[in-house]
């Protein structure tokens, strides 16, 4: 007898179905898995020893085969034991194989038969409910399972709980959807004296989920601003935390079993490698950029990460999408992030102050700044100058414009995209292109003279020219302007690249 037992792998975020095919046959007593099984697969025959013997069960000394198939497909994760367990008990006569045809199992097994948590629950339960079958999971996951919407799902805490239920001796309640516990208070825009021409930088990023770089010296403020950013965001659609949760589950980062609310906000330290960021590994497993997805993706002193980290975010920054490309694998996640950077202008930090600036100024503004591509500066929206702040703003009383209402204007913003793009699949003004850009953010005559003009003096690509567009139609959306006029397109052309010791324009 074989018994076959529905299980999955993963890919990216795409679950691929496998299954878990289980023989005792005579020969002599061993104990093999086929079908390409990494290392955590392999140490599958002892975690799920252990385990039967736990509940008084014990392996007929005869040959054991396991084969997970298709058995060309590599075989990642301890989330094999739970399968290769049921099936198991199926041959030894346990429990019946016409049960077990309903069902995709997961989970990890431990000594004593407790079945532990594991990554990719979500997106392996949200297929199991396409393929209109039950699901397993460790009871811990269960209301993390039962987001998928799937009728039948069983969260047992032990193997002999679920064995149980199979006899008709238990009864497994079916989980509920789990709330994520509520995150602590947001940090407020009112904390930040001075920098009024930043913090509308960062409001119009906010509002149209724009690419932003902050340059200016230490202790400006620049990290403060962008740690007040996902205070101004608006949460996450329903559709949005569904995809969101699902990568943060691959990763085995989601937060008790609940859906991931409010917008990611990821700032890696500048040490992050390559991998570390775009993704990869010997699992290749999602990195920062696929975590900050529908979110904010902060590198504080961005000339300072290495040079090809950096440079990795070029193409997911224009698709929303990674692919990391192996020997063994072609892994693809979503990386639809909004960049928010920091950095000094130079390697002292201070070029513009000459009583503090190092006697390299200013050559090493353009060295630092030159570590930094230009067809990354290029994919960056916004450019602001922060200056030092001003000791007369510091002893001024705090603003009374604090986060809540900065973050009302924000919303407003993002009600009015995403009913404008309700036809094109699209989320806000940032994601515009093409003829849609044209269409949606084509300014009036005086501002069409104005950018015409600068495009040629400021020499800006085809990259640069659509970038003012999508900024100056967020400009004008909170402004209930149906046209993005000649002052949208100004404020927006402000803030293009500022090049050490030059102007905007020469």
């Amino acid at each position: 007898m074989v018994a076959h037992i529905n299980t999955v792998a993963f890919s990216g975020i795409d679950v691929l179905p496998i299954e878990a095919q289980v023989a005792i046959t005579g020969g002599l007593p061993t104990f093999t898995i086929v079908g390409l099984p990494d290392k955590a697969v392999g140490e599958s025959r002892e975690r799920v020893r252990a385990a039967l013997n736990a509940i008084g069960l014990a392996l007929p000394a005869r040959r054991i085969t396991v084969n997970l198939a298709t058995a060309d497909v590599q075989k990642e994760g301890s989330h094999f034991d739970l399968p290769i367990a049921l099936g198991l008990l199926v041959v030894m006569g346990v429990i019946p194989m016409d049960d077990m045809a309903q069902y995709t199992a997961l989970g990890e097994l431990g000594l004593d038969g407790s079945i532990a948590s594991v990554a990719g629950v979500l997106p392996a339960a949200i297929a199991a409910n396409a393929a209109s079958r039950g699901f397993i999971c460790p009871g811990a996951q269960g209301g993390e399972a039962a987001w998928a919407g799937g009728a039948d799902i069983l969260a047992p805490r032990s193997l002999l709980e679920l064995i149980n239920y199979f006899k008709g001796v238990n009864v497994l309640q079916p989980p509920h959807p789990s709330e994520p516990k509520a995150g602590g208070a947001f940090l407020d825009l009112k904390d930040i004296k001075g920098q009024e021409t930043a913090k509308r930088a960062v409001e119009i990023a906010a509002a149209g989920s724009h690419n932003l770089l902050m340059i200016g010296p230490p202790g400006s403020g620049k990290s403060m601003l962008a740690s007040r950013m996902p205070g101004l965001l608006p949460p996450l659609s329903a559709m949005e935390a569904l995809e969101v949760s699902m990568i943060h589950s691959i990763a085995g980062r989601l937060p008790e079993g609940g859906l991931v609310r409010r917008r990611p906000f990821r700032d890696p330290h500048h040490s992050a490698s390559t991998p570390a960021l775009v993704g990869g590994g010997l699992r290749v497993k999602p990195g920062e950029i696929s975590l900050a997805h529908r979110g904010v993706l902060f590198l504080d002193e961005l000339p300072e990460f290495s040079r090809q980290a950096f440079e990795s975010l070029r193409q997911p920054m224009e698709s929303g999408r990674v692919v990391i490309a192996r020997a063994n694998a072609h892994v693809s996640y979503p990386a639809r992030f909004q960049l928010v950077a920091a950095m000094n202008p130079c390697k002292c930090g201070y070029l513009s102050d000459p009583g503090l600036a190092c006697n390299k100024a200013p050559r090493c503004a353009d060295d630092y700044q030159n570590r930094i591509s230009g067809p990354l500066f290029d994919r960056i929206d916004l450019h602001v100058a922060v200056a030092a702040v001003d000791p007369l703003d510091l002893a001024m009383p705090a603003p009374t414009e604090d986060s809540a209402t900065v973050a009302a204007r924000v919303a407003k913003a993002r009600d009015i995209q995403s009913a404008r793009y309700a036809s094109y699949t699209l989320t806000c003004n940032a994601e515009a292109d093409g003829e849609v850009l044209e269409t949606v953010a084509a300014p009036d005559a005086d501002g069409r003279a104005l950018l015409t003009r600068a495009a040629e003096k400021m020499r800006l690509s085809a990259r640069g020219y659509h970038r003012i567009l999508r900024v100056g139609r967020t400009i004008a959306d909170p402004q209930d302007s149906d046209t993005v006029k000649r002052e949208h397109i100004a404020e927006a052309l402000s803030y293009r690249r500022v090049v050490a010791g030059r102007s905007l324009v020469d």
